[in-house]
C-alpha cells in the first residue's frame, strides 16, 4: 500500500457528481420553475405557491418515514432511479397538459405539478445526496460544492428559456422545459449505467482514496452495510439531540431565504423601476446571480472541506445577515444595494443544499450517515417549502424591504445557533447510544471540525 496523495474524484466519482447535479436541476425546474414562469396562466402565484408548499411538506413526511428504513434499504441507487423516472413522467405532464385552460384540465395539471414537486424534492435532494455520503464521506464538501452549481445555473438560464417559450404571446410550455428534460434523461442514464451504491462495487475507492487495497475497501464496505442495519441513530435519537437542531435549523433557514427569494426575483426587481438598467436590467442581474452562485457554491464547499461544516455554515449565515441589511436599506434611488443583497443570497444558494449532506457526514459515523441525513434533509426541506409562500406573503403585504429585514434577523439567529453546536456533545450522545446497544466505542468522532 503506497502513500499516494488523493487527487480528484475519479471518473466514476465525476459521473456521480453529474447525476447529482442533474437531480438538483430537476428539483429546481419541476418545483420552482413553474412558480416563476407559469403562475399568471395556471392559476396565480398564490395558488401555485400553496401547491408547492403543501406538496413539499408531503415530501418531508415521506423522507421522515423513509429515514426509518434507509439503513435496511438494499439499494439507495435503485430507490433514486425509480424516483428519477417518476419525476420525468411528471415533468412530461407539466409540459404537455394545457393547464392554462380553466376547469378540469387545469386541475389535472395542478395535481401533476404537485406530484412532480413531491417526487423531484425526494429524488434530487434526498436519495441522490445519500449516495454522495456513501461515496465521499470525508470529501462531501468539495463534491457537493460542485454538484450544487446546478442551482445558480438553473436559476440563471430559466429566464432565457421562458422568454423563448412566450416570445409571441402564446404559451409554448414544452419548449421551455425541453432542455431540462433532455438533461434529466441523460443524468438518469449515467446513474443507471455507471454509478453503483458503493464505489467498491466497480473497483473504485471511498473518497477516491487510492492508498487502500481493494481487499481493505471491500471489507470496509461490507462492514458499513452490516452496521447500517443496526444503526443507533434512529429518528427519535436524532430529534432529541440538541446539536442536531443547532445545525439543521440554520441549514433550513438558509434554504428558506435563498430558494424563497429567488422565486420572487421578478416581483422584487420590478420595484426598482429603471434603476437596474445600469446593471444590465433584469437579465444582467440574473447573470450576476448565476456567476456569484457558482463562486459561492465552490468556495463554501472548499471551506467546508478544509475547515469543517460548522465554520462554513457560520460564514454562510453571516452572509445571509449581510444580505438582509443591504436589501433592507435598498430603494429605487439605491438599486445597487438590492443587487448586492441578491448577490449575497446567490453566494449561499447552492451551498445551502450542500450543508444538509455535510453536517450529517461530518459529525456522525459513516454507518449512521444515512439515517441522520434522512432526518436532517426533510426538516431543512420543510423550511425551504415554506420559503416561497412566506416570501410571497411578506412581499404582498409588507413590501420587499421587509423580506430582507426578516432575512437579516434570521441570519443573526442562525449564526448564533451554529456557534452553539458542539461536535463533542454529539460524541457524548453517540457513546451513550452505542454503549446501550452493546456496540464498541472508539474515537471515530473525536476531532471533527
Amino acid at each position: 500500500m503506497g502513500n499516494n496523495k488523493v487527487k480528484g474524484f475519479g471518473s466514476r466519482g465525476w459521473l456521480l457528481i453529474i447525476w447529482v447535479a442533474t437531480g438538483f436541476l430537476a428539483y429546481t425546474a419541476i418545483g420552482n420553475y413553474p412558480l416563476n414562469i407559469l403562475s399568471d396562466l395556471y392559476g396565480g402565484q398564490q395558488v401555485l405557491s400553496t401547491i408547492y408548499t403543501v406538496c413539499s411538506l408531503i415530501g418531508v413526511i415521506i423522507q421522515l418515514v423513509a429515514s426509518n428504513f434507509i439503513g435496511k434499504m438494499k439499494s439507495v441507487k435503485r430507490f433514486g432511479f425509480i424516483l428519477g423516472v417518476l419525476s420525468i413522467v411528471a415533468l412530461l405532464g407539466i409540459m404537455f397538459i394545457p393547464g392554462y385552460i380553466p376547469g378540469t384540465i387545469q386541475m389535472v395539471w395542478r395535481a401533476v405539478y404537485g406530484i412532480g414537486t413531491v417526487l423531484s424534492v425526494t429524488y434530487g435532494t434526498f436519495a441522490l445526496s445519500i449516495l454522495v455520503g456513501q461515496w465521499f464521506p470525508t470529501r462531501k464538501g468539495a463534491v457537493m460544492g460542485i454538484a450544487t452549481f446546478a442551482f445558480p445555473i438553473g436559476n440563471g438560464v430559466l429566464g432565457g428559456f421562458a422568454a423563448l417559450a412566450f416570445k409571441d404571446g402564446t404559451p409554448h410550455v414544452a419548449l421551455a422545459f425541453t432542455p431540462f428534460l433532455i438533461i434529466f434523461i441523460v443524468g438518469l442514464i449515467i446513474g443507471l449505467v455507471f454509478v453503483p451504491d458503493y464505489p467498491e462495487e466497480v473497483g473504485a475507492y471511498r473518497d477516491n482514496d487510492v492508498n487502500m487495497t481493494p481487499e481493505m475497501a471491500k471489507a470496509i464496505m461490507e462492514e458499513e452495510i452490516e452496521n447500517k442495519k443496526t444503526t443507533v441513530w434512529k429518528l427519535n435519537h436524532s430529534l432529541t439531540t440538541r446539536d442536531f437542531w443547532f445545525l439543521t435549523v440554520p441549514a433550513g433557514l438558509l434554504l428558506m431565504f435563498s430558494v424563497g427569494t429567488m422565486t420572487q426575483t421578478n416581483a422584487i426587481m420590478s420595484q426598482m423601476g429603471d434603476g437596474l438598467d445600469r446593471f444590465g436590467g433584469f437579465g444582467g442581474v440574473m447573470v450576476m446571480i448565476m456567476i456569484f452562485g457558482l463562486v459561492g457554491s465552490f468556495i463554501l464547499g472548499m471551506l467546508d472541506q478544509k475547515f469543517g461544516t460548522k465554520k462554513a455554515m457560520a460564514i454562510a449565515c453571516l452572509i445571509m445577515l449581510l444580505a438582509g441589511i443591504l436589501g433592507a436599506l435598498s430603494s429605487p434611488e439605491r438599486p445597487g444595494l438590492l443587487v448586492a443583497a441578491l448577490i449575497c443570497l446567490a453566494l449561499f444558494m447552492g451551498a445551502s443544499s450542500n450543508f444538509t449532506v455535510s453536517l450529517a457526514a461530518q459529525y456522525w459515523r459513516r454507518e449512521d450517515f444515512g439515517t441522520v441525513f434522512a432526518a436532517v434533509n426533510p426538516i431543512a426541506n420543510l423550511f425551504s417549502a415554506l420559503g416561497p409562500m412566506l416570501i410571497a406573503i411578506i412581499m404582498i403585504n409588507l413590501g420587499y424591504n421587509m423580506i430582507f429585514t426578516v432575512c437579516g434577523i434570521v441570519g443573526a439567529i442562525s449564526t448564533l445557533l451554529v456557534l452553539l453546536f458542539s461536535s463533542k456533545h454529539v460524541k457524548v450522545k453517540d457513546d451513550a447510544y452505542r454503549e446501550a446497544a452493546g456496540k464498541p466505542l472508539d474515537d471515530a468522532l473525536v476531532g471533527r471540525k
